[in-house]
């Protein structure tokens, strides 16, 4: 933070002069272990504060640590040690930015709105890689899907279910052109297996509810008429018979392999290389599938 500047001791501040000005979700859980940590064995790092100079003052905006704040303040604490910098409220903004990106446990998604923010308030995307130490690929990516209301692809990347690259040009595409952003991101590599899976079925996520994620919720009153319903029904059922075809030819494919294993196993000079070789030994079950075979 380039232009805060540490003072030279710690002081006990009164929790009610303290404000926080960007606050944030807490996760239940994490917060408890906060708190039940400081009950035991107190506080390990000071919160930090900028001062605000004002009648019956001072007053105190809070830069970084309401994880710590919250937790004495639910412990009955009245006053809580801090360390007071001098600092802008830009200043503020951008530590309390770094710090969710620096601690593991945050909520991804707030730290998205906070760079477009950062944005609305014109900061260069530069600006904001520099301060926040963020790729500007990054940060404009971020940019662009809140800009364009993209909700659901900013899950999808706080997630890291699909590279922000990808999720970019799923926004930017017309809705008959999405299918092909995804194939050129299975192409470039940036899509396999599992994560190609997750992105067409959040591809399809949005193509039925939106790109917000309160869209549903937004729309209470809205019936699925029956044309709609059918075509569930439809794409379900396809969906269960592309799994019925491949769990087919996995099936096909192990006993391939298994009769294969057998009648190489029947080959006794193949064998005695293979235990020269030590490479006898297979996993038990097809060990015991094998025997199972034998004895039939």
């Amino acid at each position: 933070m380039s232009g805060a500047r540490p003072s030279q001791r710690i002081e006990w501040i009164a929790l009610d002069r303290i404000t926080v000005v960007n606050p944030r979700s807490r996760n239940k859980k994490t917060f408890k272990e906060i708190t039940e940590n400081i009950a035991q064995i107190g506080l390990k790092r000071p919160i930090t504060v900028t001062r605000r100079i004002e009648a019956e003052g001072p007053f105190y905006d809070l830069v970084c640590g309401q994880g710590r704040l919250e937790a004495y303040e639910a412990l009955g604490q009245v006053k809580v040690p801090a360390l007071v910098v001098s600092a802008d409220a830009e200043d503020c903004l951008i530590a309390s930015l770094v710090e969710n990106c620096a601690r593991r446990q945050h909520n991804a998604f707030d730290l998205l709105q906070d760079i477009g923010g950062m944005r609305e308030r014109g900061h260069s995307v530069a600006e904001i890689a520099r301060k926040t130490g963020l790729s500007a690929e990054y940060v404009n990516g971020v940019a662009r899907l809140i800009e364009k209301g993209e909700q659901r692809l900013l899950r999808s990347v706080e997630s890291r279910t699909i590279p922000i690259s990808v999720a970019v040009e799923i926004a930017e595409a017309d809705d008959h052109d999405v299918q092909r952003a995804l194939q050129g991101a299975y192409e470039r590599g940036l899509l396999r297996g599992r994560k190609l899976l997750a992105a067409k079925r959040l591809v399809e996520e949005r193509r039925r509810r939106g790109k917000s994620l309160a869209s549903r919720e937004a729309r209470p009153s809205e019936k699925l008429s029956a044309t709609a319903l059918m075509r569930a029904y439809q794409e379900d059922a396809e969906r269960k018979r592309d799994m019925i075809r491949r769990a087919n030819m996995a099936k096909d494919r192990l006993m391939l392999i298994t009769e294969a294993l057998r009648r190489l196993s029947k080959d006794s000079y193949l064998m005695e290389i293979i235990k020269a070789e030590k490479l006898d030994t297979m996993p038990e079950k097809i060990a015991a599938r094998l025997g199972s075979r034998a004895s039939a």
